[in-house]
């Protein structure tokens, strides 16, 4: 993707919505775990946001009573600093059974971010999903489960401008159970969530659990 589709294809409704019938049962993606001595990180239970799918979220950051919430605009970069993340985001749409698509697996470097769904900056919960793996080894959301509390994420979108996140919660969701209406839901404010594989694994299912953080977006430049 070279252009800000938002130009050709403006979206001001999200249909989270109708999608969170199909989503409650989780991402069904990024299903090629192989094996390592240890595993991609899981995180730590002083990282989670709660450790039961049906309590409500910790404290997230207040941002800036000033703060400027963006408009629709499609996403051109990810970085997450403390775990060396620094990635291009391509628009994803989704697959023949109705899943959020992931990106191509055959490059471990590379994110996508659901194109009509919203855009980071905007009021409502943007997701960027990526792989943990693939059949070389890791990928790059391979380190989310270590992202900690108060860490930074930033989005740079193609209308120039970006969206700065900060991370109040990092937790494991098992597939069988997502809790798509928290993850998903609008807080009433901008926020995002980063999601990949974690969890069990095993070479018969592949990983039962997804990895996701939590974080509010606190800055806009």
């Amino acid at each position: 993707m070279t252009e800000d589709e938002s130009e050709r294809r403006p979206r001001r409704h999200s249909p989270w919505g109708a999608l969170a019938l199909v989503l409650l049962t989780g991402l069904a993606m990024m299903r090629n775990g192989v094996d390592f001595e240890d595993g991609p990180p899981q995180p730590a239970a002083a990282a989670a946001v709660g450790a039961h799918p049906d309590r409500l979220p910790a404290a997230p950051p207040v941002p800036p009573a000033d703060m400027e919430v963006l408009e629709h605009s499609s996403v051109q970069r990810i970085r997450i600093p403390g775990i060396s993340v620094d990635a291009p985001v391509m628009t994803v749409g989704l697959d023949a059974t109705g899943w959020i698509d992931a990106p191509p697996p055959t490059d471990p470097n590379l994110a996508g971010w659901y194109l009509n769904g919203i855009s980071p900056g905007q009021r409502g919960s943007a997701v960027i999903v990526g792989h943990v793996d693939n059949a070389q080894g890791p990928a790059v959301f391979y380190g989310l489960g270590s992202v900690r509390k108060g860490s930074r994420i930033e989005v740079e979108r193609y209308d120039g401008r970006t969206a700065v996140f900060e991370v109040y919660g990092v937790e494991v969701f098992s597939k069988d159970a997502f809790p798509g209406a928290r993850v998903y839901g609008d807080t009433g404010h901008a926020e995002l969530r980063v999601i990949t594989c974690g969890g069990g694994y095993s070479k018969a299912r592949g990983y039962d659990g997804n990895v996701v953080v939590f974080a509010r977006m606190v800055e806009a430049r």
